[in-house]
């Protein structure tokens, strides 16, 4: 289990986090900004400036949940990780790789009056007062004006308790081999094709699913569709408009991404979209430049290609999202 103590500079996170590790039996402090002091240390000073905020940096985002897990694996746990978090994305990316290998988060904002953190010399207030508005229906909040350390820790151990902190994020463990997986585009009266955001991960997706085994893809589709979106396709009314052979990169695996056309919703659509919390935050209809703003490079290729042979109604086969054959 991690227990994550996200806040503005200034709050008095790791104190907080240091009492907190007393009231919790067998628990261990875990201070991400070690990775960071590494980092500094091994990357090249053209790819990390000593001043740059190494949360922007993807190793960073991908050492912490390595480090993490295998910190858990030598104690009892929980792990207390003291650690702002200002971006929604960091977030999603960090606690979805974390969930991905079956730990739990619980996530907790210490939160201050302005004027206090003014007073402390805090700093990034306006990256705090932004992101204020996604913690706040992300974390439990924790007033700590006129607290020390210990009464905060003592709080969050009392939340802790009680559970009113755990972040639902569902995600099954993920293999270390190729996979196949369906995705289904879905379009408005105007043309617009409907993307997700996912909490487990940084990018806006597409409706869609790892193939489960002795799964047909337009099966899985299907499936897909109506855990995510609550909507009941008929497999005959799929059409296959895609297959792209992704490669794996960094900690994502690779494999075959077949894309289907699930027509058009109609007007009112949104009223029958029921998506489930602890995966999807949100959804919305886009045009193919506002999804360039939306989707990693390789998924935009894909959605490009599969617009583009959804108008000219043919099958095309891609790698990494370019037709093949095409530089």
């Amino acid at each position: 289990m991690i227990v994550w103590v996200n806040g503005a500079f200034g709050t008095g996170k790791t104190r907080a986090c240091r009492e907190l590790v007393e009231l919790l039996p067998g628990s261990l402090l875990f201070d991400p900004e070690l990775v960071g002091a590494g980092l500094r240390r091994l990357l090249p000073a053209d790819r990390l400036e000593p001043a740059a905020d190494v949360r922007d940096v993807a190793a960073w985002r991908r050492l912490v949940p390595e480090v993490a897990a295998a910190l858990l694996g030598e104690v009892p746990g929980p792990l207390v990780v003291p650690m702002t978090l200002l971006r929604e994305d960091h977030r999603d990316e960090i606690f979805g790789s974390l969930a991905s290998r079956g730990l739990a988060v619980h996530h907790f904002v210490l939160d201050a009056a302005e004027t206090i953190l003014h007073e402390r010399g805090a700093e990034h207030l306006a990256d705090y007062r932004a992101a204020r508005r996604w913690l706040v229906r992300d974390a439990q909040l924790v007033d700590v004006d006129g607290a020390t350390p210990r009464q905060t820790a003592q709080r969050i151990a009392e939340l802790l308790s009680e559970g009113r902190a755990r972040c639902p994020i569902v995600r099954s463990h993920e293999g270390p081999g190729d996979t196949v997986a369906a995705a289904v585009l879905l379009f408005d009266e105007r043309d617009r094709v409907l993307l997700v955001d996912p909490v487990y991960k940084p990018f806006w997706e597409f409706p869609g699913g790892v193939v489960e085994r002795g799964e047909a893809p337009t099966d899985a589709a299907v499936r897909e569709a109506a855990e995510e979106l609550g909507l009941y396709l008929e497999p005959g009314s799929l059409r296959l408009l895609t297959v792209d052979w992704e490669p794996g990169t960094g900690p994502g695996r690779g494999g075959l991404r077949l894309v289907y056309d699930g027509g058009r919703l109609g007007s009112g659509a949104g009223g029958r979209l029921r998506l489930p919390a602890d995966e999807l935050r949100g959804w919305r209809f886009v045009t193919l430049d506002e999804a360039a703003a939306l989707l990693p490079p390789g998924r935009f290729r894909r959605l490009a290609a599969a617009l583009g042979a959804r108008e000219l109604g043919e099958l095309r086969y891609l790698e990494a999202g370019v037709p093949a054959g095409r530089g």
